[in-house]
Parts: structure tokens; C-alpha cells; sequence
């Protein structure tokens, strides 16, 4: 893997084997009424804060795009993306093969303006086998030190003394829960340094108390026919399987923590498949966002009814 790809390709799927996971799929009209009832239990943080981070080119921004649509019942794009095909190449040279160059926060509108979704996304640049985004960047937005349109500099991280450093984050500032957005295809997106880049995050974020979580995007292209003949196959697919698997494997998410989807790229209209893998991966992020939000403020209560006792 000298070069950062593998000859060894996963194997097509000549039949579908037996489902792993299974999938409501004429459940949509109740995970969007779960998702339409969702809120904050804690009292202190007004929006959980989901961080994306990934390779270049895995889909970080047409994920939040694709979360927006479902939303909104419509194709929409608050997210700028790019198709990788005809990148400005003045662009190129700056970023490598990622698009999005700045800390950017989006809001989910709910159906009526003026209105939206206690979360938000926060899109950053991508990792690249050899530039991309400094790690470090990454880590001072865990943290909240980053603030909005900070443009990210390949070779070298954010300093204090910026004016978008901020000195002073509340925990609404902070990250929640940390997503991996990875494209199926791991052999031509990531190799081992791509690994140990994902696995210092990782490290990081657990340091943090943020949990993490990971997404599998892609899976509908011509490396999977199974899966791109009918989105339905994707738990009875041995190639989303062993994605699935190797990234397990290098990066340590479990696997009830990976959630292979498709995202709104092509389409001018919305499908179902579509929607229900998305609003799956979405309620876990939620869920896992919440409950480690929930046991921080617990723990902050406690420890301050310890001293008032003390005192």
C-alpha cells in the first residue's frame, strides 16, 4: 500500500446472502414523526453540535444536504458540494481534493421558515493522504475554539491568536458527537495513514468525552451492483459487508456504530431507501449526542451538590 491504493478489491456480490440488519422500510412516516418530536433534555445546550470529518470527496456535505431534504421534502443544497470533475485547479492546488475550505455551521429548517431543528451540522475540511485539514484544527473544534468562516490552512493549524480562535467556548460551542463520513470504496479512499489520522481522532474525541460514530456513503456506485440495482439489498450485500468490516477493524468503530447510506446527489426527487437509511444513522447520532450530553450535566449537578454538602 507504498501508494496509498490497493490492488485488492472487494469482491462483487453475484447473489444477495442473508440480511444482518434489518429495516423497516415503510417505516418513514414514523421516523419522521420521531425525528419531528426530538428534543434537548438538558436544559443548558440549545443545539447539539455534530461534527463531520473524513477523507476528501466522502460526501461530508451531501450528507448534511441530504439530512436538509428529508426534512424539508425536498432536494435542497444549503451545503456547497462538488462532483470531483472540473475543480477549479487554482482550487485544487490549495485543498488537494477537498471542497469545502471553511468551518462553516448549518442549521436544519423545520418545515415552516424561521424555524429549525435542535441540531446542527459543522462541515470542515477533509482529510487528505498527504495535506487536507491539520488534525489539530479538528481537535480545537471539538473543543469549540473554532469559530464560523475560520478558512483552514493545510499547513498549520489555527492559532490563539486569530480573531476566529475563541478564547472562551461554552458547551454549546462544542462538539456533541464526532461522525466519520467515509465513501464505500475504503481501498481507494484510505490507507494506513489515513487509519492512524481517524484513529488519532478518535482518541481525541474519547479524551473529550464526545462519542463517535460512522457513516459509509457511495454504497448505490458501480463497485456494489447489488446494492445499486436496488438500495434495499445493502444488509444482504457481502461488499458493504466487508467495508463495513475493515473499517471496524482499523479504525475500532463497532459495527452497530457504522451505518452504510446513499446521499441525494443525481436525484430530483426524493425516495423512500433513500430517506429510511439516512433517518437511521440520523437517530443514532441524535441519540448518542443526547445521552452523552444528558450524563455530562448529571455529572456537573453532582459534582456541585459534592461541594455545596462540603461546604
Amino acid at each position: 500500500m507504498g501508494n496509498g491504493r490497493s490492488t485488492n478489491k472487494l469482491p462483487d456480490d453475484p447473489m444477495p446472502i442473508e440480511s444482518w440488519r434489518t429495516v423497516d422500510w415503510g417505516n418513514k412516516k414514523d421516523e419522521l414523526e420521531k425525528l419531528k418530536s426530538f428534543r434537548l433534555e438538558s436544559g443548558t445546550i440549545k443545539q447539539l453540535r455534530i461534527l463531520l470529518c473524513g477523507p476528501s470527496g466522502s460526501g461530508k456535505s451531501s450528507f448534511i444536504n441530504s439530512v436538509d431534504a428529508i426534512c424539508q421534502n425536498r432536494i435542497t443544497g444549503p451545503a456547497d458540494v462538488n462532483n470531483g470533475e472540473g475543480t477549479d485547479p487554482e482550487l485544487a492546488l490549495i485543498a488537494g481534493n477537498t471542497f469545502t475550505l471553511s468551518y462553516k455551521t448549518h442549521q436544519i429548517q423545520k418545515e415552516k421558515p424561521g424555524q429549525h431543528y435542535p441540531f446542527v451540522f459543522n462541515d470542515i475540511m477533509g482529510l487528505e493522504r498527504n495535506t487536507g485539514i491539520c488534525l489539530d484544527d479538528i481537535k480545537l473544534a471539538m473543543k469549540g475554539h473554532v469559530k464560523e468562516d475560520y478558512k483552514f490552512n493545510p499547513k498549520s493549524a489555527l492559532d490563539d491568536s486569530s480573531d476566529f480562535y475563541n478564547k472562551n467556548p461554552t458547551s454549546n460551542d462544542k462538539a456533541h458527537i464526532l461522525v466519520f463520513v467515509v465513501a464505500v470504496n475504503i481501498n481507494d479512499v484510505a490507507n494506513q495513514e489515513m487509519f492512524k489520522k481517524m484513529i488519532e481522532l478518535r482518541l481525541a474525541a474519547r479524551d473529550l468525552d464526545i462519542p463517535q460514530i460512522a457513516i459509509l456513503t457511495k454504497i448505490d456506485e458501480k463497485s456494489c451492483p447489488l446494492v445499486k440495482k436496488d438500495l434495499k439489498n445493502v444488509y444482504s450485500s457481502t461488499y458493504i459487508k466487508k467495508a463495513m468490516e475493515k473499517l471496524s477493524n482499523n479504525v475500532g468503530f463497532p459495527l452497530n456504530c457504522i451505518f452504510p447510506l446513499k446521499t441525494y446527489h443525481e436525484e430530483i426527487d426524493m425516495k423512500d431507501e433513500v430517506d429510511m437509511l439516512i433517518l437511521s444513522a440520523l437517530r443514532k447520532i441524535l441519540h448518542l449526542a443526547n445521552d452523552r450530553v444528558n450524563a455530562t450535566c448529571v455529572t456537573a449537578t453532582n459534582q456541585r451538590a459534592n461541594i455545596l454538602n462540603k461546604t
